[in-house]
């Protein structure tokens, strides 16, 4: 068995990263993040790897581009403002399916915003922040286990679908420090990087781009991306139930609310209350099928988010008549984080209001 470490979580995904075989980094310092770029400045080149500091967030995504392109696993991060200013090279990945992992370790917003938790980049991450009509696999993780975890399988997704990756955390998930079992990289048949971009040497000759001028080549090069999109979302959704079997009411979040909500809905069974949590792991795809029959079942759905409401806009899509959906927002601020006790104030009134 692994040994068992006591990590932040902004370590674990950097921990998962070297497991996975990235051995180029290109970033920004930006808080709540930084010790990403900590960490992998000190340990990649003790694995002959490279960290390189960019002049700018928008330096740091086309590095990232760039060695991607030449088929190596590499990886970037930064926090929501840094990441709005990588949008546009995401966008060109996405455009050229070219493999590479982005953290957002997100903080509140618009503009400059705080440093403070907050969920408000739900959008900007699951529907193509930048230019074109993309998507890219978006992972939510809940724990330091997971930021190492996820992170790892966002390589994997990154290489078997040749597209950009995103791990969607906040400062809480980034910042604090849990138990970790640093697992070995799990093994997945993944395909050639036939693609990949070389130096010719009388070889044949490798192009990555997004530019297609010839008639009709762009559409054409749109429908088999959204055709990828359409192959993710049967086959990469994954999420997490909780008393859900005989559940009145569900109780739905993400990331770091998912973790106080799972508390709540605990506290509401010890009271009586037939409540259930579900928890969407990936973001994009988002698990559609699976929440609408938990849904189903239980007639009425409770979306909790650090946001004025984003990723309930997806479950109601995902539920459609099927269930009520209601919907309870912290937007970031002092003390945005909801208590247990509060979620279960929420959930109290909800379910008296299903039992009326």
């Amino acid at each position: 068995m692994s040994k068992r470490l006591f990590v932040k979580g902004n370590e674990a995904a950097a921990m998962g990263a070297v497991e996975a075989g990235c051995r180029y980094y290109f970033g920004y310092p930006i808080t709540p993040q930084s010790d990403i770029p900590e960490y992998l400045s000190r340990e990649l080149p003790k694995l002959n790897g490279e960290f390189i500091q960019a002049e700018s967030e928008i330096g740091a995504i086309n590095m990232l581009l760039g060695a991607s392109s030449c088929g190596v696993r590499a990886m970037t991060s930064s926090s929501s403002p840094g990441i709005s200013l990588k949008q546009e090279g995401i966008s060109y990945m996405a455009g050229a399916e070219l493999p590479g992992v982005i953290i957002n370790i997100s903080r509140s917003g618009p503009g400059l915003g705080g440093i403070d938790a907050s969920q408000s980049d739900y959008f900007q991450s699951v529907k193509g922040g930048g230019h074109g009509g993309y998507h890219i696999p978006v992972l939510a993780p809940n724990s330091v286990q997971e930021m190492y975890d996820l992170t790892m399988h966002a390589f994997d997704l990154a290489d078997l679908y040749r597209t950009p990756v995103m791990l969607l955390g906040d400062s809480v998930i980034g910042q604090m420090k849990e138990a970790l079992v640093p697992n070995a990289r799990p093994v997945r048949e993944l395909p050639e990087k036939g693609w990949a971009v070389r130096g010719k040497s009388g070889a044949e000759q490798r192009v990555v781009k997004s530019l297609f001028l010839g008639d009709g080549e762009l559409e054409a090069h749109n429908w088999r991306l959204h055709a990828k999109y359409q192959v993710m979302k049967e086959k990469e959704c994954i999420s997490e139930e909780y008393e859900t079997a005989d559940a009145r009411l569900i109780v739905t979040g993400f990331g770091s609310v998912a973790r106080i909500a799972h508390t709540a809905v605990a506290m509401a069974r010890e009271e009586g209350m037939k409540v259930g949590l579900f928890r969407p792991v990936t973001l994009f795809p988002f698990p559609e099928k699976a929440l609408a029959e938990a849904a189903g079942r239980a007639g009425k759905v409770l979306v909790v988010e650090l946001n004025t409401g984003q990723m309930v806009e997806d479950v109601r899509l995902s539920v459609g008549a099927a269930a009520q959906v209601c919907f309870y927002g912290r937007p970031p601020g002092a003390g945005s984080l909801p208590s247990p006790e509060e979620l279960l104030d929420v959930i109290r009134k909800q379910y008296d209001d299903t039992a009326r």
